[in-house]
């Protein structure tokens, strides 16, 4: 009996993904629901699971682009091997199909195995090689292709230049009101939500407002009309090894500062792990990127495509400024606003970031929100 293995459906608008890597080798006897190999799409990359028991066969090798419904491999029964033979076989990479069971059934046991391993046998290569060698590389050059998330984010930055009129504008925030807001409630904050008070809840509050009250900024173009936006689902950039991913908090108005980081805190975990579903990166409708976290003094970022804005966030850095004609040493930060030049005019964008500016410095007007 064989039983084929699919590429799943991962989204009504996916169509395409990459067989990024198998997680199991040719040959290895597998259990039904244990994750076969890793599908990467425009939107996330899922484990996909095996359909049955059985015998691996691998069709397609890692790297290769699949589309939707495709077979990629196979599971061919196979006798059974017991709990501690399949650890073995497994620790020492032998081909299940070369060893005779003397168990029940033709049941391949621990002794089988581990005859199996003193004699010769043929050793599968690493996990998403499909035993397949790999091309010879210069000693001064390396080359790969590129990750299908990084097509698509390339693909995303270029349309954002290309279908938009983008500018930026820049204004600095004293952050030493939430420092210190941080410094004596942050512990309490702590044990009480099980989470740490971030930035990241006060830049998300702030930009709510300001969308609320400049609802242009949480707009987009499409064709020839205005489609304006009266809900807040607000991206959060995440950069993970394989690339920036944005997942989105829903209703980001609505939540409180502790579920605004605990949220961002599970979404940021599960990015870095691949564990993110395609519906929690799509339908955002404006996006907060940090580059503070990697050092970055000043930057322009760029929309999230089809979204008008995007906020940037920045280092903190003590400095010296003006206050009451002294000059005093602050913990400043510069944000930009990043927009569509085409639906939001210089004035309105410049009064979003004052506003974001002012909340900021004032933290207590979120707090009495929230």
């Amino acid at each position: 009996m064989k039983e084929s293995i699919l590429v799943p459906s991962v989204g009504e608008s996916v169509t395409q993904g990459t067989l990024t890597r198998w997680l199991k080798r040719e040959g290895d006897a597998v259990e039904e629901g244990e994750e076969l190999f890793e599908l990467e799409t425009d939107k996330a990359t899922v484990a996909v699971p095996a359909p049955a028991a059985g015998v691996l066969r691998i069709l397609v090798d890692a790297g290769k682009d699949v589309e939707i419904g495709a077979v990629v491999g196979s599971l061919e029964s196979a006798p059974p091997a017991s709990p501690l033979a399949r650890k073995l076989i497994e620790e020492r990479g032998l081909d299940a199909r070369a060893i005779a069971g003397t168990g029940p059934g033709g049941r391949i046991t621990k002794e089988d195995a581990l005859r199996a391993a003193q004699g010769p046998a043929a050793v599968a290569g690493p996990a998403g090689s499909a035993g397949a060698a790999g091309p010879a590389r210069s000693a001064r050059e390396t080359r790969e292709p590129m990750s299908r998330l990084r097509r698509t984010l390339a693909a995303r930055l270029v349309e954002a230049r290309q279908q938009t009129a983008l500018t930026t504008t820049y204004n600095e925030i004293d952050l030493g009101a939430v420092l210190e807001l941080r410094k004596r409630h942050g512990e309490e904050f702590e044990k009480r939500h099980g989470a740490r008070l971030g930035l990241m809840s006060f830049f998300v509050k702030a930009c709510c407002r300001a969308l609320k009250e400049l609802p242009v900024v949480n707009s987009r173009i499409e064709g020839e009309d205005i489609v304006t936006c009266h809900y807040y689902d607000v991206g959060v950039a995440v950069s993970t090894e394989r690339g920036l991913v944005v997942p989105v908090l829903r209703d980001a108005d609505l939540m409180s500062f502790a579920q605004i980081e605990k949220r961002i805190l599970e979404l940021a975990e599960r990015a870095r792990e691949r564990r993110l579903a395609p519906e929690e990166l799509t339908g955002g409708t404006f996006t907060i990127t940090n580059g503070g976290v990697f050092g970055s003094l000043l930057s322009a970022p760029l929309p999230n495509y089809p979204q008008a804005a995007i906020l940037g966030m920045h280092a903190i850095q003590r400095r010296p400024v003006a206050r009451d004609e002294q000059v005093v040493i602050r913990s400043m930060m510069y944000v930009a606003l990043s927009y569509d030049h085409r639906l939001i005019d210089g004035r309105e964008a410049v009064q979003f970031l004052v506003k974001v500016k002012k909340m900021v410095e004032e933290p207590e007007r979120l707090l009495l929100d929230s």
